[in-house]
């Protein structure tokens, strides 16, 4: 709801973007100009699967996409560290952009259908809590 009022209207959630239907997509002028994935770390083969799902909704005009973690464990620089050294694994995955910040991270993906064709892939990490233990 918070990105509808800032996109004017132009974000939507759960929406159906070339071969699924990814969490959110902002369009702007009817071009699609951001599209993440939002997925709880639950491990390297889970984390690479949700890339795998990520590029599957990117048509080859999608040139902006994101996988947004979300942590629910203890340790976060784990994670971060883990992040770093499994998008390198990934048989689309291009070169490093860099870090934003300490938990955002950019990189060069190809098109799985066109190496010539180069995707930004940002991954953000967000640590939320746990439920209290009662």
């Amino acid at each position: 709801m918070q990105l509808k009022g800032v996109f004017k209207g132009q974000a939507a959630g759960e929406t159906f973007n070339f071969q699924g239907k990814t969490d959110i997509l902002i369009r702007i002028d009817g071009k699609n100009v951001f599209i993440p994935e939002c997925k709880f770390w639950k491990g390297e083969k889970v984390f690479l699967g949700s890339i795998d799902q990520l590029l599957s909704y990117l048509s080859w005009r999608d040139t902006k996409a994101a996988v947004l973690v979300f942590n629910r464990n203890a340790d976060l620089s784990a994670v971060l560290s883990k992040v770093a050294e499994i998008m390198p694994k990934h048989a689309n995955f291009k070169r490093k952009l860099g870090k934003s910040d300490e938990s955002t991270f950019r990189f060069v993906f190809v098109q799985p259908k066109d190496a010539n064709r180069e995707i930004t892939l940002t991954v953000m990490v967000f640590d939320i809590p746990s439920a209290p233990s009662q």
